[in-house]
């Protein structure tokens, strides 16, 4: 293992980076799954979450409390959707190209798995 690896994890989810890694630099998991990505899909994930995320804020405005949404966000690596309400809602990932994998988190790991991605490669 790396001496560079670094693994974050909270209620739900991990969320990793190696960048001494050759070909998979990337980890995202939840609470009993992970798999590797390449450093073009982790940056696409955390780039597409905070998208999703931004967009989810925004529309709370619009919607009445009761209402939910679902809003999709994909890339040539990567498609995520965010189901749920505004302030609550949970995360799925397909992977687009090369192995297939799909994962999915709940509205309670949202959050920190949203705080983790904005700070990945800095922490």
């Amino acid at each position: 293992m790396s001496q560079s690896r670094l693994v974050k994890e909270g209620q739900g989810w991990r969320l990793g980076w190696d960048p001494d890694a050759a070909i998979h630099r990337g980890l995202v998991g939840g609470a009993d799954w992970a798999f590797e990505l390449t450093e073009p899909e982790l940056d696409d994930f955390c780039r597409l979450l905070g998208q999703l995320a931004d967009t989810m804020a925004a529309m709370a405005a619009e919607l009445m409390e009761e209402e939910r949404l679902c809003c999709e966000a994909e890339s040539e690596c990567l498609w995520l959707e965010a189901e749920g309400f505004p302030t609550s809602y949970g995360i799925r990932l397909i992977l687009s190209q090369g192995r297939g994998a799909e994962g999915a988190w709940a509205a309670a790991a949202v959050p920190g798995l949203l705080g983790a991605a904005r700070a990945l490669k800095t922490f």
